[in-house]
């Protein structure tokens, strides 16, 4: 029997820690073949290179892309998006994969989508449907109506895919392959422990065993402007509150530079702050950071999903998160200071709260690759489904 070649993009440290259960699934499975590229942040060691997380795996490596144009900016966003459209019709011509695998939205996952659609190879996509209020969600829908074969996170995702006029027939509730490292966390957590800690960042020598936060806070493409302010009033809570903290480097959307300035100023007026500054940590390992803190802060999903699955309180700053599907572990304010502060000040005195599956029940690796092993010739012309 031939293998069906999967051909799975990985763009991002956030990318990876997405899909990888289903990259596990895939090669351990006699009947489908991995073909995995990475490009763009993935590959960048001030955005979290995952190459050595993957070495550990033992997952090969098919090709490397180095798609990234400096600045930080729209336009370099804008253009970094058409460099890689043309790096990866390059290399789906070379590998010829039956299926391309790719991951929710950002304009990465943009490229990925058009140059598989426009090559004839059927793709599938993950965490469509979902709802944020950013230029994200405006991409994620994009990458639905190109994409032929849907597997959402969520029920209320699977119901938005379906008013867009998607085939049900193609849709699969799957839940989302982040639960299950999250699932797989929840039995053994211990194990997780951050290896060489101390060395896997620069600042503060943060106590894992003493009260501590997390802030993780991306570049809002949308509010382009409102980054540095957003930013610096986040610095100066975070100093004011004088809790010890990790804090996580942005990723790389348009005013990321804006948002890694003000960090480098800071950490340098103020070297006696309790703040650790990481790039990345393993997925296991980072799910260790977040279940132990005292509150996750900032606007990264990952507050919403494993933050969710896990009970930790969370505050989420600003609308990059507009609308996606929460529960009461998270507080949302705007990025006034005292709302800042108020909020954490509340989360951290809050005990857990209970876990939920909005997201999930951990096995959503496994229901993928069923759904792939059964699928057979995709019909690639889409017709909307008019909803009555």
């Amino acid at each position: 029997m031939k293998k069906k070649k999967i051909c799975i993009v990985i763009n991002s440290r956030a990318n990876y820690a997405r899909i990888k259960s289903v990259l596990r699934a895939i090669n351990n499975n006699n009947n489908l073949k991995l073909q995995l590229i990475l490009a763009s942040s993935a590959i960048l060691d001030i955005y979290g290179d995952v190459r050595p997380l993957l070495a550990k795996e033992k997952i090969k490596i098919t090709k490397q892309l180095y798609t990234i144009i400096q600045g930080g900016n729209l336009e370099t966003m804008a253009k970094s998006t058409g460099l890689l459209l043309i790096e990866l019709s390059s290399i789906f011509s070379e590998i010829k994969p039956d299926f391309v695998f790719t991951i929710a939205d950002r304009h990465e996952t943009l490229a990925t989508a058009i140059a598989a659609s426009y090559m004839n190879i059927p793709l599938i996509h993950t965490q469509g449907g979902e709802l944020t209020g950013n230029i994200d969600e405006s991409v994620r829908h994009a990458i639905t109506k190109l994409a032929n074969i849907h597997f959402p996170s969520t029920l209320l995702a699977k119901k938005n895919i379906i008013q867009m006029g998607e085939d049900r027939k193609n849709i699969f509730l799957t839940g989302c392959p982040s639960i299950d490292l999250a699932k797989e966390y929840t039995k053994k957590k211990y194990s997780f422990f951050p290896r060489n800690f101390e060395k896997s960042g620069i600042g503060y020598n943060v106590d894992l065993n003493k009260k501590y936060l997390v802030v993780m806070f991306h570049p809002v493409t949308h509010e382009y402007e409102k980054n540095k302010n957003t930013i610096k009033n986040l610095l100066s809570v975070i100093k004011k509150i004088g809790l010890q903290t990790i804090w996580m480097w942005p990723n790389i959307d348009a005013g990321t530079d804006i948002v890694s300035k003000e960090i480098r100023k800071f950490r340098e007026l103020n070297k006696s702050s309790k703040i650790k500054f990481c790039k990345n940590f393993a997925p296991e390992e980072f799910l260790y950071i977040i279940d132990h803190c005292s509150c996750f802060v900032g606007n990264s999903s990952s507050a919403i999903r494993e933050g969710s699955f896990l009970g930790i309180p969370c505050v989420n700053i600003g609308k990059r998160q507009n609308q996606r599907e929460r529960k009461i572990n998270i507080i949302d304010v705007n990025n006034e200071k005292f709302n800042i502060e108020k909020s954490i000040k509340f989360q951290i005195t809050q005990k857990r709260y209970k876990s939920f599956k909005t997201y999930g029940n951990g096995d959503a690796a496994k229901k993928m690759i069923n759904y792939i092993l059964k699928l057979d010739k995709v019909n690639l012309e889409k017709l909307f489904k008019k909803i009555i």
